[in-house]
């Protein structure tokens, strides 16, 4: 049974009494129609096993899809599931068909069905026992013939019990069901595992075979796996990824808690006595002791690099923030108000903040990465705080949200924002780069010209840069939007057979493309050149700039030195963002080499061509009212002007 994010051909044999059992479970379960629902921790391998479902049952030559419950929008969710008609609500320029129309004949995975509304599970019961749904607009039933699968790692009993799941629905889904047994309650598969992931990644990256040293494998079975599969596969990924012998040790493993003189090591009546004597003498220090110097051994260990260290320590980087500001390390953050709009925009010891999102690259990322910012701004007061975000939209609704003050996306995020009623403001722009995005598929994909994009699967993340990509590429082919499957997903890299199970292609922007380009199980069937140009923008929040114009003028001054000193020093800059990113420094390189880094004062062509990118989503009804872009334009007072 494949229980990894590994092909099935090619998957390892696993040995574990606790694999065996539940291998056996779903071998009776696969061949039937039954529907069945998967319970597993995070990171168990819950979609894989709903494939390994569909693969042994009749269906296998039938669709396979899989939607995340928990990411259905409230609004949106109903006629994603089960389609819309033209019409049915503002933006409804034509029917849809939804997830379990697209899956006719074959099977359809509900991923996290914990979360699911209440509104949705009533009529999820109903598609269960009646066979059919109606779309969003219509009055008129639609037979379907899909296999229903359910994972969830919520605990469903307890869901009733606060009257967040129907019981209902429970008894119709706990018909079949796979408990997937966490993977240190399967310790003996961990040396399989470990291997299979070794040979995978050594494979894709282009490495020699990588071996475990006694010590390696010894920190790996000792372990506790809170990530489970998932967290083993990212750990040996990194590791191929970062290392250059060929024999791994612990060290290279970066695990949480575990070094070559292992704390496991100490006896545990040993570690209570200590903690006893130092309760009894000193109870009110001790703790703050104790966690002072965990924080401070991983931050020596890591470099100070907070990501690496509260991953060493097994938190979160926001948790780990949390200590270092009780410690004095750091300024403390404020806590959002609820009427953003009227703030103070003042820490609590009276300093001035600057609140900055950002994503590893590009002029931010150097300047985070180099700290000038923070000594620019020591001497004034200005306490600068730092949040990292996978994509654009993530950025802007954290800027929505007075979570950040000031941030950097692609030219199509702030459409979706400003439509939606985000008080987001233009402060400046970057020249475009057109080669920075592109469309990905499997080398041995049969899509070989955009034309071969009909019918297929495309991942793109939505209000994203790339998505104005997809929709330039299909106007060139003369394919409509219902003429493909859109999956909205933020991108990745690596990616996993997972993925390349769940969708056909991918839109990517660099840094991520670059890399995919070394890759040669991938190639890029186009780009952005002659389609569109790709703007990167700076944005802040407009209650923000009002009160604070002197601090963002200075900014903006930093990303200019920044982005000379990039376009200068491409190699070194390239080598800063390298280890954050995880990615070859010479793919790095080439990104930033695909791109001008010199930051501009927002100009009147820029405005024009954002809002000809506006007016075509509306007009698809991908924003649901129009918007004027030059009305979310900064203008600087008089006196503190940027270069344009």
């Amino acid at each position: 049974m494949l229980t990894t994010y590994a092909d099935f051909n090619d998957s390892p044999r696993l040995v574990d009494p606790a694999s065996r059992a539940f291998q056996s479970l779903l071998d009776k379960f696969a061949p039937t129609d039954a529907t069945v629902l998967i319970v597993g921790e995070t990171g168990t391998g819950k979609e894989v096993v709903a494939r390994y479902l569909h693969h042994n049952s009749a269906r296998r030559h039938g669709p396979f899809l899989a939607v995340n419950c928990g990411a259905l929008a409230e609004s949106l969710a109903e006629a994603e599931l089960f389609g819309h008609e033209k019409g049915a609500f503002t933006g409804a320029t034509q029917a849809h068909p939804g997830w379990f129309e697209s899956a006719q004949g074959g099977t359809l995975l509900l991923d996290e069905i914990g979360e699911l509304s209440l509104p949705l599970q009533v009529k999820l019961l109903r598609v269960l026992q009646e066979r059919e749904f109606t779309r969003v607009g219509s009055r008129k039933p639609i037979k379907v013939d899909v296999r229903v699968i359910a994972a969830t790692h919520v605990d469903l009993a307890q869901a009733i019990r606060e009257r967040r799941f129907r019981e209902d629905l429970f008894y119709r889904l706990n018909i079949a069901v796979v408990p997937l047994p966490p993977l240190r309650q399967r310790r003996e598969d961990i040396p399989v595992l470990a291997q299979h992931f070794l040979n995978l990644y050594s494979r894709r990256l282009g490495r020699p075979a990588r071996r475990l040293s006694s010590e390696a494998l010894e920190a790996l079975l000792e372990y506790s796996w809170p990530g489970n599969i998932r967290e083993l596969e990212n750990t040996l990924h990194n590791a191929v990824l970062l290392s250059r012998e060929e024999i791994l040790t612990p060290a290279q493993l970066r695990l949480a808690g575990y070094s070559e003189h292992r704390f496991a090591d100490v006896p545990d009546s040993s570690l209570d006595n200590f903690l006893r004597q130092h309760l009894a003498n000193e109870p009110h220090q001790l703790f703050d002791r104790v966690v002072n110097s965990l924080i401070n051994s991983a931050l020596e260990l890591t470099d100070n690099n907070q990501t690496q260290a509260a991953t060493l320590l097994g938190i979160s980087r926001h948790t780990l923030r949390t200590h270092l500001a009780n410690q004095g390390v750091i300024k403390g953050r404020r806590k959002s108000s609820s009427a953003p709009q009227t703030t103070s925009l003042m820490s609590p010891t009276g300093e001035r903040e600057l609140r900055i999102g950002y994503q590893k690259f590009g002029n931010l990322g150097v300047l985070k990465a180099r700290q000038s910012l923070e000594q620019c701004f020591a001497q004034q007061g200005v306490n600068v705080l730092w949040s990292e975000f996978p994509a654009g939209p993530q950025l802007l609704y954290a800027l929505q949200n007075n979570e950040i003050d000031f941030g950097t996306t692609g030219e199509v995020p702030p459409i979706f924002a400003q439509s939606s009623g985000n008080a987001v403001t233009y402060i400046a722009w970057e020249p475009p780069a057109p080669s920075s995005v592109g469309i990905v598929v499997p080398s041995e994909s049969d899509i070989t010209t955009l034309a071969d994009l009909r019918g297929k699967r495309i991942s793109v993340n939505k209000g994203s840069n790339v998505h104005w990509l997809l929709l330039q590429l299909l106007d060139e082919a003369g394919i409509g939007l219902d003429e493909i499957k859109v999956v909205y997903a933020p991108p990745k890299y690596p990616l996993t057979v997972s993925d390349y199970l769940a969708v056909d292609a991918w839109m990517m922007w660099d840094p991520l493309l670059s890399a995919a380009e070394n890759n040669p199980t991938l190639r890029i069937i186009a780009n952005g050149e002659g389609r569109v140009r790709n703007h990167q923008f700076y944005l802040a929040r407009r209650d923000y700039v009002q009160q604070h114009d002197d601090i963002v003028h200075q900014l903006v001054e930093a990303l200019q030195q920044t982005g000379q000193f990039i376009d200068s020093h491409r190699q070194q800059s390239a080598m800063l963002l390298a280890q954050e990113l995880g990615l070859e420094t010479h793919s790095v390189e080439r990104a930033l080499s695909r791109r001008s880094h010199q930051t501009r004062a927002m100009a009147f062509e820029v405005i024009r061509e954002q809002q000809t990118i506006a007016d075509r989503f509306y007009a698809l009804g991908l924003i649901n009212k129009p918007v004027r872009v030059r009305d979310a334009v900064w203008q600087f007072s008089s006196t503190s002007r940027l270069r344009a």
